[in-house]
């Protein structure tokens, strides 16, 4: 029989992954998720779900929901990706992975089968946790948006509530070139008489999706609009949020973009409260206070080090970099160096004109197959005035940061999921 290693090899190679490939491996529709759905029983349909888009801050609203759930006494199921280190990532109950031998299990009995359906690896491990979830026995499981919403694999479900954090120009070939348009790919996960909370629209945007709201009834609630905070103060390496529903509450997820978040998520909390979720004030503060050790988040302005100050982040578009840019340039340093590498389907120039010109950069690549060579990332960089040398991988290019550095420089990693992933990667080994 095949190994845990050998059988999730297989999976990459039968099953076209966009996490290493790109859009090759995108299969707009949901005619072939509808066909696997009933293949494999609507399994999604024996517990309740929360379905979460957007272009930015996905990942970590997913992540305190489901860490606030949990603390609320739910067994609470976590669909996310893409994975940072290992597979199992993408699969968690109250922020356990799925065990390898699960995983093993749904991979021998169904790949063979599901193979007629030429599915994607995407589309396959959907139904891998939603197999995995119902066998479980969850109360609640809460589902993040692959790409794009209305043609998502993910959009099979009805859930209890539909949470859109905020749009912004990524995977523009596949979801479109301006905001609107790529709003309208999102809003397809708003269903009808469902609850759909939006944490940042404006303008155009917000039209979008108050018209779908409108077409298929569903109430809509804007967190912008909700003052379910009254300030947010940087305390601890996190945020400490006042004026919200249960008073003072301080959460450990330090990045900028955090203060948005933590708006669509007492937004989604007090719609949930108001749809029947017994969620007690305690397990909101739990939730926010300790979510990576309760869901198992990473690389959310995560810190790897004190001395030199260490920092990754895997946001990687205009929209994610806007506030790390920020971020780097408030936080205080003799030097600054940045390790950066990116991938091809992004707008490389618009993040690049983000960064800061007075630090030293260290140009990688990723290894997977849709990232740029140091040498283009290098390239593109000095039009924007950013110089530095180019690395092969990202270990060589963290170790000669680290080599250069002195014990007040600030040593940044980014640009790219995949970039913190080989790095993370690396740590755990």
């Amino acid at each position: 029989m095949k190994s845990y290693e050998a059988l999730i090899e297989d999976l990459y190679n039968r099953f076209p992954a966009f996490q290493q490939v790109g859009s090759g491996a995108y299969k707009p529709g949901l005619d072939n998720a509808e066909a696997l759905d009933a293949h494999f029983g609507h399994p999604h349909r024996t517990f309740r779900t929360i379905h979460v888009g957007g272009t930015n801050g996905k990942g970590s609203t997913s992540h305190t929901l489901a860490s606030i759930l949990q603390k609320s006494n739910y067994r609470v199921g976590l669909y996310t990706s893409p994975h940072l280190v290992d597979f199992r990532e993408r699969i968690r109950i109250n922020g356990e992975m799925i065990p390898r031998q699960e995983v093993e299990r749904f991979l021998l009995e169904h790949s063979d089968e599901a193979f007629a359906f030429r599915p994607s690896f995407f589309e396959l491990t959907t139904f891998m946790a939603f197999k995995y979830f119902a066998a479980q026995k969850v109360d609640v499981a809460i589902i993040e948006v692959g790409l794009g919403g209305r043609l998502d694999t993910t959009n099979v479900i009805t859930p209890d509530l539909s949470i859109i954090t905020n749009i912004s120009l990524d995977h523009v070939a596949l979801l479109g070139h301006d905001h609107p348009t790529i709003a309208l790919e999102k809003a397809g996960i708003i269903k009808p008489g469902i609850p759909a909370v939006i944490g940042e629209a404006e303008g155009e945007v917000r039209n979008v999706f108050q018209q779908r709201a409108n077409e298929v009834d569903a109430p809509i609630f804007f967190a912008q609009e909700s003052n379910c905070m009254t300030s947010a103060t940087p305390l601890r390496g996190g945020w400490q949020y006042t004026g919200t529903m249960v008073g003072d509450l301080w959460g450990e997820l330090g990045g900028l973009c955090q203060e948005k978040n933590a708006a669509t998520i007492l937004t989604a909390v007090a719609q949930l409260r108001k749809i029947g979720y017994n969620i007690p004030d305690e397990a909101i503060r739990e939730g926010f206070a300790h979510v990576t050790s309760l869901s198992g988040l990473q690389g959310r302005w995560q810190k790897l080090s004190d001395s030199p100050l260490t920092i990754c982040d895997t946001g990687h578009n205009i929209g994610g970099m806007q506030y790390i840019a920020q971020q780097l340039a408030n936080t205080p340093c003799r030097n600054m160096r940045i390790v950066l590498g990116m991938v091809n389907d992004k707008d490389i120039s618009g993040v690049l004109s983000l960064l800061p010109r007075n630090a030293h950069y260290y140009f990688t690549q990723a290894s997977v197959a849709r990232a740029l060579s140091a040498q283009e990332v290098a390239n593109i960089a000095t039009q924007f005035g950013l110089q530095g040398k180019c690395y092969d991988n990202v270990a060589a290019a963290y170790t000669a940061a680290k080599e250069e550095a002195c014990e007040d420089d600030l040593i940044f990693i980014g640009g790219s999921t995949f970039v913190v992933a080989d790095l993370l990667g690396q740590q755990a080994q």
